[in-house]
């Protein structure tokens, strides 16, 4: 899954800048979702009809759009073109909420537990990095991964000859060329990569558990405006989680086959994924002291890669909203909000 954090573009800053100053309400919300193991089911919530089904129920509509570029959909609902993404913890911070539009995680639906991954060409250690250039999506959570597995041996990048910036369209192909000795990835190429002879994972995100989340995250002017949205939008979630989490074969084959595996195939996937199919764990999670902590570590890595949003001054730049009222960073200037209310009330049945 390509979870790229990015420098926004003049034109997507002219978006966001050009949003009202306050949503309306309104019957009719896009969102934009990409491959990913985790966020598979928003294809087959389209696609079989259950998504239509809750927007109905709360007499809205709700697009469900694919999109093949993961930094694309981002830079889109930065500007204003949908009113939801799929989107890491990381980028959220970075590139919408470090852009000035404050935006909500409705839906923590998982994290990633071994889907990103470190892999080094033959034998080796993290330490035997050392010298090597590793290839990886720049800036992103790959990134992230690398600079936590290398700080746990007493490394940095400045101890790498450098990381060379490859897109994931482009690295399973690069891992085959003799150039490339090392690359830091996520599931699905993780596992298409580890089927090489002589792949070897040196780190991989079970390691740092809990930091890299996946999310669904909404514009907040627009979940405050139309709150019948989110409850579509979560109603909709937990109905296909509590069909995963049944093993349902049908569905998890529709996802496998949507994600270009098998059944077998995905169910790897999401033996290393955490995924939250009771929305009481997700609120748990959520509610949880660790969360804080790791928004801490994130905004200090985007702030000493300079991505914190333009200007940042700090590692506090962006202020970050938790359930219990709590911030971190500028409390005069919170973007981005963990909010449980939708997920409570889909764990007391109030949907």
């Amino acid at each position: 899954m390509l979870k790229q954090t990015t420098i926004l573009t003049a034109a997507v800053l002219a978006g966001a800048m050009a949003l009202p100053a306050t949503a309306q309400e309104k019957t009719e919300f896009k969102v934009a979702w990409s491959i990913y193991v985790g966020w598979m089911p928003w294809g087959y919530l389209e696609d079989s009809g259950i998504m239509d089904k809750w927007a109905d129920k709360y007499g809205i509509d709700v697009e469900i759009v694919q999109i093949n570029d993961y930094i694309e959909s981002i830079n889109q609902y930065t500007a204003g073109a949908f009113d939801g993404v799929s989107a890491t913890n990381m980028d959220t911070l970075s590139i919408p909420s470090g852009g000035g539009v404050d935006t909500t995680a409705l839906i923590v639906g998982d994290y990633s537990n071994g889907n990103d991954a470190v892999i080094l060409k033959g034998e080796g250690e993290l330490a035997d990095l050392a010298g090597k250039p590793v290839n990886l999506v720049e800036l992103s959570v790959s990134h992230y991964l690398l600079a936590r597995g290398l700080d746990s041996v007493g490394l940095s990048e400045a101890d790498l000859d450098g990381v060379i910036n490859t897109s994931d369209a482009d690295m399973i192909a690069a891992y085959a060329t003799d150039d490339v000795q090392a690359v830091v990835t996520w599931n699905p190429l993780v596992s298409t990569i580890m089927e090489e002879p002589g792949a070897n994972k040196l780190f991989d995100s079970s390691d740092i558990p809990g930091e890299i989340i996946d999310l669904m995250v909404v514009n907040t002017e627009t979940l405050e405006a139309n709150p019948d949205f989110g409850k579509a939008m979560v109603g909709a979630w937990y109905e296909v989680m509590a069909l995963m989490a049944a093993g349902d074969e049908a569905v998890l084959t529709a996802m496998a086959e949507a994600s270009g595996t098998d059944l077998a195939g995905y169910k790897a996937q999401l033996a290393s994924t955490e995924m939250f199919y009771d929305p009481a764990d997700a609120v748990a999670f959520t509610q949880s002291s660790d969360l804080p902590t790791t928004m801490v570590s994130v905004a200090e890595f985007l702030f000493d890669k300079g991505i914190l949003g333009e200007g940042a001054p700090s590692a506090d730049f962006v202020g970050v909203a938790y359930p219990d009222g709590s911030t971190s960073g500028d409390t005069s200037n919170v973007q981005f909000r963990f909010d449980t209310t939708y997920m409570q009330m889909a764990a007391d049945g109030a949907l």
